[in-house]
């Protein structure tokens, strides 16, 4: 027989590159998924049923490694973080039940459970709680991640493109280090292949400060957006008044609380191969020409 992985989201961003490097490798790809499958996808696609342990069970049974990337970026409706984190805790229960043989979980940079921020207090708790439990495990953590249909890359693009102002919240001196969505998924697949703990760092070889970034972006793409310095309470009203004429959720006080305390960046050797701005360069004729929409993909869309 051959192997089966499952990957949660494999119609998602980074779901999606996982997929396709098992796909590539001749492995057979299960998903969990909130979304119809593409026409002539060779994923079987069934439902989250994180409700029905049962359901969830017989849907991992067979799998060799399962790959979760599921989370949430924000509170939405029933979509919340502590919604998040049972669920995953029921999807780890059901990978146990089911004798899956591997898990690999993506987690964030720098998570904590004494964090004041809840996306890394939950998943600092979901790291605890897959290495407490008798799984075998890897614990990848990406800084931010950048690639084809990649959000915060691709709407700093869109805004430089459409606007004569760039705000910068606060000095902007903060710190990124982008990986690309295609290494971590080469790491994720790599994971999969091993028996022992690991718990990792996934950064990519190059580390910016906030407005170096933006620079970047706006010099690569040919932008004449001038840039300039707003408090942090002037820059989550204008990030919310854009986000209502979007009809998107543009940028949330937690996810700019997280950059501006430099939780983007690893103290890891970097395992990330591709350089952010080589990849800006390849794209400048395309990256940001389309707005990407967090709700739109994951809550209007949904299916």
């Amino acid at each position: 027989m051959s192997r089966v992985d499952l990957v949660t989201g494999a119609f998602g961003f980074t779901g999606r590159h996982i997929a396709k490097r098992l796909l590539d490798r001749g492995i057979q790809v299960r998903t969990l998924t909130g979304r119809a499958a593409p026409p002539n996808s060779t994923i079987e696609a069934l439902p989250y049923s994180f409700d029905d342990p049962v359901r969830l069970a017989k849907s991992l049974e067979g799998v060799h490694t399962l790959h979760n990337t599921y989370w949430v970026r924000f509170d939405h409706r029933h979509a919340t973080y502590k919604a998040a984190v049972s669920n995953t805790r029921s999807l780890f229960r059901a990978a146990q039940a089911a004798g899956v043989r591997r898990v690999v979980h993506v987690s964030i940079a720098n998570p904590s459970e004494n964090s004041d921020l809840p996306y890394y207090e939950g998943k600092a708790q979901l790291e605890r709680d897959l290495i407490d439990s008798d799984l075998s495990y890897a614990i990848l953590r990406p800084t931010v991640l950048f690639g084809d249909r990649g959000i915060l890359i691709n709407n700093i693009a869109w805004l430089l493109r459409r606007l004569s102002v760039f705000a910068i919240v606060g000095s902007g001196a903060y710190s990124l280090q982008p990986a690309h969505v295609d290494d971590l998924a080469r790491l994720a697949v790599e994971a999969g292949d091993h028996d022992g703990p690991q718990v990792s760092d996934i950064a990519g070889p190059e580390t910016y400060t906030y407005e170096d970034l933006v620079l970047l972006i706006r010099d690569t793409i040919g932008s004449r957006a001038r840039l300039v310095h707003v408090p942090t309470p002037i820059g989550l009203w204008t990030a919310r008044a854009m986000g209502l004429l979007l009809r998107d959720i543009l940028v949330t006080r937690e996810e700019l609380i997280g950059l501006q305390r430099n939780t983007l960046v690893s103290q890891e050797q970097p395992r990330g191969q591709i350089h952010l701005s080589d990849w800006l360069r390849e794209h400048s004729d395309s990256v940001g020409t389309e707005y990407i929409s967090e709700l739109a993909l994951h809550y209007r869309a949904k299916v």
